[in-house]
């Protein structure tokens, strides 16, 4: 991940006297710096290669948050940081509240109270189709069950020319008319599973979930769970935060 896509977003500080403005701006930082245009602390356009995001965005953040008088720390609108960390690629927030406040929290994705949309055209899956990681359990009516099971395995272990990576079953029932799929740590492609199942499904047939991450780094927000009920597809981002803000 590139250092730039580290840190991002500001926190606005108000209006604040000549002076103050003045000390703000004299401060020196790796990451952060206050910009008077506007009244904010900013990311740095230019930031460096060798110190720890987190702690050096938090300290430097408490240092301008420390430089405002006592009188005017009421007055700060606030706003947020986001940092991902350099070992564990953890999403961390650092949110200013109205009042000049300091709250720190780190990203626990969870899809528990998501919000859920109506799938599109896979527009919404963010993660590059050659790194995602799928899992789930899918179950569809299909007019020749065999000849579909046989199509979604040859699609799976065929996808980009490659050896297949993970476990993808795609099997009639004994009883006919059903395909069952069931997928763990597969290297697949979201979007065209999700074509060839439509094609495939009798109306109203596909039920079931998927959940698309990635083999490489993601960002946890890229993260997506799709849901099939009764025909109709839905897709979820993660809640990241446990507040609902």
């Amino acid at each position: 991940m590139s250092i730039v896509s580290r840190c991002h977003g500001r926190v606005d500080l108000g209006e604040l006297p000549s002076n103050v403005r003045a000390r703000l701006a004299s401060i020196p930082g790796e990451w952060l710096e206050y910009d008077p245009d506007s009244g904010t602390a900013l990311v740095r356009h230019i930031q460096p290669t060798d110190a720890p995001v987190l702690a050096a965005t938090a300290s430097e953040l408490v240092r301008i948050l420390d430089e405002i008088p006592y009188d005017l720390q009421t007055q700060i609108p606030g706003g947020d940081l986001f940092v991902r960390t350099e070992e564990t690629e953890q999403l961390v927030r650092l949110r200013v509240t109205a009042g000049g406040a300091l709250h720190i929290r780190w990203a626990h994705p969870g899809y528990d109270g998501a919000a859920q949309r109506p799938y599109s055209d896979g527009h919404e899956i963010a993660i590059e189709s050659f790194e995602q990681r799928l899992n789930g359990s899918i179950e569809l009516g299909a007019a020749d069950a065999t000849a579909a099971a046989s199509a979604l395995q040859d699609l799976a272990d065929t996808f980009e020319g490659l050896y297949p990576e993970g476990d993808f079953r795609a099997e009639a029932a004994p009883s006919g008319g059903t395909v069952r799929v069931a997928l763990s740590e597969v290297n697949l492609d979201a979007v065209l599973l999700i074509e060839r199942l439509q094609a495939f499904a009798e109306p109203r047939s596909l039920r079931g979930w998927l959940d698309v991450s990635s083999f490489e780094d993601a960002a946890p927000e890229h993260l997506a769970r799709v849901t099939f009920k009764k025909g109709e597809i839905w897709i979820q981002h993660p809640l990241l935060w446990s507040d609902p803000a």
